[in-house]
């Protein structure tokens, strides 16, 4: 098995960019099912409410199940005016 298969990319857009000081990190897949877990392994702060998420540029809730290989994109609330 490939280390690819072994790891998430997880990216991270806009305010949220700055917010964790990177626009990307690659996280071992290990002991994590689902795009909340991500969120649980990347940061000790509670995500922002609206945030959207994307697993493999498909839009997913946070239940949605994740697996080595997979990229995960996580989207500030975005408001209009």
């Amino acid at each position: 098995m490939s280390t690819t298969m072994k790891t998430i990319t997880v990216r991270y857009f806009a305010s949220l960019r700055e917010k964790m000081g990177k626009s990307e990190e690659t996280i071992d897949v290990e002991g994590i099912s689902c795009v909340a877990e991500v969120w649980d392994k990347v940061s000790r702060e509670p995500l922002p409410a609206n945030t959207l998420v994307a697993v493999n540029q498909d839009y997913v809730g946070w239940r949605q199940p994740v697996s080595g290989g997979d990229e995960v994109a996580v989207f500030p609330p975005v408001t209009g005016g």
